[in-house]
């Protein structure tokens, strides 16, 4: 073959790759004058921090955030981003699977720190996706999807904790994981490394202290509350430097899951008392400390231009925050939004989304279409030029477009879901919800069930942002509209188009009270 032909061909390869990532927007230098194809990506995910605590989006915060207010000056602020659920673990299985979690066997609530695993084997995720397309990927901090814990005996816990667990984060595509088993305040209280803790918990630790409290359980000697979000923090740039160090060649995709501000709320020394307002505000200064050094390893290692920096939380700000002592300062977690953590209303779900990528997004921009964290997977496979399987990303849309400044909707809907399990549909301005109260902790069911309230609620936000004027006697075909379509998407088992996907559907669904007696097999 000649000279001419082999360059020919090799143009016309880089050409395709070129068209695929966006008209060449993604080739970057680094290093000595080496160039990447593929971005590096590294996902924060805070674990309740509100919309109203990051300053860039709360005018009003009593704070400053000033590296997460410093990436929103230098990339994308969503404004209408939201997590999948009002709860942590249906939201992190949606993260890393596109998919709503409510179609896997978690109908309600969370998950526990010794519960089995909850994603599937077969399934698709984010890690899996991106390995395939030649990237090292890692987890590093709070995983609360389940693990493989090989059991004692027949005790509900008793953990063994001395044999190798046998469905970890490895097995769902990451190269290397280093995490927490779940929450923050949720027993086992050990690291584990891959697929082994890294000590043996030999002791029983307890905190019932406001704000620093955390539930009775085994804590391995390495484990020190108040030390695992630095530590964690450490972990993270650690993996980065010695990516970068090892493999230059190769992208990498960092799933960093902060344990913060999340209780137990453990500002360290230096923290305390910085925020002027109580120990979260405090927390929530360290959090983005800790946002701030991820994101000063990355300019240090020059490789800020070619990497994709994601910084969003899990759900909505915690009552754990204490939003009474909080309003004496002025300052509002869930900003202008009506509910907390745990709830089916914006405070519970509608969370900060900041996006910097120099390639791509435009510095200081702001995007107000609605999104979801599910759809991180449909975004990472048009990035890397993949077409998702049929049965991966069922719930995912790519947000490709709104980063490179289009305007318009990517997806006509979002589907949110609360900690009982009650159900929501938005469309444009219009949010129907399946419940008379919150559908959490700030009115519970059973309280809601005792007052004069319809059964159901609708919300124009364009008009009421704060929901605090049910419509839903005013536009009954509305309602009944919003009613069929939230039955079609949850019965087809999939939001994006494609053939239907099966789901677990049991035979009492409480979050389905509404429409008990529904035909399966209608789609």
């Amino acid at each position: 073959m000649n000279t001419r032909k082999i360059y020919c061909r090799t143009a016309v390869r880089l050409l395709v790759v070129f068209l695929l990532l966006g008209g060449g927007v993604l080739l970057s230098c680094r290093g000595k004058g080496e160039e990447k194809m593929l971005p590096n990506v590294v996902y924060i995910l805070a674990d309740d921090l509100g919309y109203g605590d990051v300053s860039a989006l709360n005018e009003h915060a009593a704070w400053k955030t000033v590296h997460m207010d410093r990436l929103a000056s230098q990339g994308m602020v969503f404004t209408d981003a939201h997590s999948e659920s009002a709860v942590c673990t249906p939201t992190r299985y949606g993260i890393l699977t596109g998919r709503y979690s409510w179609r896997s066997r978690l109908k309600r609530g969370v998950l526990g720190g010794s519960s089995r695993p909850l994603i599937e084997r077969e399934r698709m995720t984010v890690a899996t996706l991106l390995k395939k397309h030649g990237y090292e990927t890692a987890v590093i901090g709070k995983w609360h999807l389940g693990l493989g814990w090989q059991m004692a005996g027949e005790k509900k816990d008793s953990i063994d904790f001395t044999r190798p667990l046998t469905d970890t984060p490895n097995d769902h595509g990451f190269d290397y994981s280093y995490i927490i088993p779940a929450s923050l305040d949720m027993a086992p209280y050990v690291y584990v490394e891959n697929d082994h803790v890294t000590a043996i918990p030999d002791h029983i630790t307890e905190n019932r202290k406001k704000y620093s409290w955390w539930r009775r359980g085994w804590t391995a000697p390495d484990f020190i509350h108040e030390d695992v979000l630095p530590h964690m923090t450490c972990r993270a740039v650690a993996f980065i430097r010695r990516h970068v160090q090892e493999r230059k060649e190769q992208p990498f995709f960092l799933y960093f899951a902060l344990t913060a501000p999340h209780t137990p709320i453990l500002p360290t020394p230096e923290f305390q008392g910085r925020s002027g307002t109580n120990p979260y505000g405090d927390f929530v200064l360290e959090v983005d400390s800790m946002i701030g050094q991820m994101m000063q390893a990355v300019h240090d290692l020059g490789i800020e231009k070619n990497t994709i920096f994601i910084v969003t939380s899990d759900n909505g700000c915690s009552p754990q925050a204490d939003y009474a002592e909080l309003a004496k300062y002025g300052h509002n977690p869930s900003y202008l939004f009506r509910g907390t953590k745990s709830d089916i209303w914006e405070g519970g779900h509608r969370i900060p989304l900041i996006v910097r990528w120099p390639a791509v997004v435009s510095a200081g921009s702001r995007c107000d279409a609605t999104v979801c964290l599910n759809d991180l997977m449909a975004t990472m496979a048009a990035i890397v030029g993949d077409t998702l399987p049929p049965n991966a990303g069922e719930d995912s849309y790519t947000m490709l477009p709104l980063l490179r400044g289009e305007k318009g909707p990517i997806r006509s809907s979002v589907i949110n879901h609360s900690i009982d399990g009650s159900f929501a549909l938005r469309q444009g301005p219009w949010k129907l919800e399946m419940c008379k109260g919150s559908g959490g902790w700030s009115l519970p069911r059973r309280v809601a069930d005792t007052m004069d309230l319809p059964p159901l609620q609708l919300y124009n936000l364009d008009e009421d942002i704060s929901e605090a004027h049910n419509v839903q006697d005013r536009y009954p075909e509305r309602v009944k509209a919003m009613e069929e379509e939230l039955r079609r998407q949850i019965l087809r088992g999939r939001t994006t188009p494609g053939p239907a996907q099966p789901q677990v559907t049991p035979v009492k669904w409480p979050g389905l009270w509404w429409k008990e007696n529904w035909d399966i097999s209608r789609k």
